[in-house]
C-alpha cells in the first residue's frame, strides 16, 4: 500500500491514514451472535461489530463486515443465520465483552440475559433494536468478507437512546427535548 509520508519525516502508510480518518466517523455499535450445533448440543458465539450497513429494503437486506480469519466468520457462515442485537447507552460492557478472545466470550454469553431469536435461535441481547437474519450472499473484500443477510425478523424500543462509538470510544447520543 502507498506511503503519505514527505522525505525526511517518519513513514505512514495509508492503513495507519485511513484508521485515523475513519475514527472521525461514528458508528453505533452491535453485538451479533450465531451458533454451530455440536453431538452435545447447540453453542453460540457473539462478536461486537460496528459494521452494520442496511442495503436493501425489497427485499429487506443487511451486511456485516467481519475479519477473513474470524473463527466467528467460520461459524456464521456454517449455521447461516445470525442475530444483531444494537446496544443502547447503556451496553458498553457489553461491547467489550465481545470484543475480547473467542473463549472469554463464549462464557460471557452462558451467562448474559438474552433469549433466541424466534426466526433463527441466535441469542438477541437487549438493546435499542435487534434483526435477526438468514444468509443471503457475501463478498471477500481485502482482509474482510462482506457478509450480507436477509432480515427475517426485527424490532425496536425508540425509548432508548443507543450507543456510539467514535474516537476510539464509546459515547451518548442525546436526544433533544421536544
Amino acid at each position: 500500500m502507498g506511503d503519505l509520508s514527505a522525505p525526511g519525516q517518519p513513514v505512514i502508510t495509508v492503513q495507519d491514514e485511513l484508521r485515523s480518518v475513519m475514527r472521525n466517523f461514528a458508528t453505533g455499535v452491535c453485538v451479533v451472535s450465531t451458533f454451530t450445533e455440536t453431538p452435545s448440543g447447540r453453542v453460540h458465539n457473539a462478536l461486537t461489530v460496528n459494521s452494520l450497513t442496511s442495503l436493501s429494503l425489497t427485499p429487506p437486506l443487511i451486511s456485516l463486515s467481519i475479519r477473513r480469519e474470524s473463527t466467528f466468520l467460520d461459524e456464521l457462515m456454517e449455521s447461516g443465520v445470525w442475530a444483531v442485537s444494537v446496544l443502547d447507552e447503556g451496553g458498553q460492557d457489553l461491547a467489550r465483552v465481545f470484543a475480547r478472545p473467542e473463549d472469554e466470550r463464549r462464557r460471557s454469553l452462558r451467562s448474559l440475559p438474552g433469549d433466541p431469536g424466534a426466526s433463527t435461535g441466535a441469542v438477541v441481547l437487549d438493546g435499542t433494536a435487534w434483526l435477526e437474519c438468514r444468509y443471503h450472499q457475501h463478498v471477500v473484500t481485502g482482509d474482510h468478507v462482506l457478509v450480507i443477510g436477509e432480515v427475517v425478523g426485527l424490532g425496536a424500543d425508540s425509548t432508548r437512546s443507543p450507543l456510539l462509538f467514535l474516537h476510539g470510544g464509546f459515547h451518548r447520543f442525546e436526544r433533544e427535548q421536544a
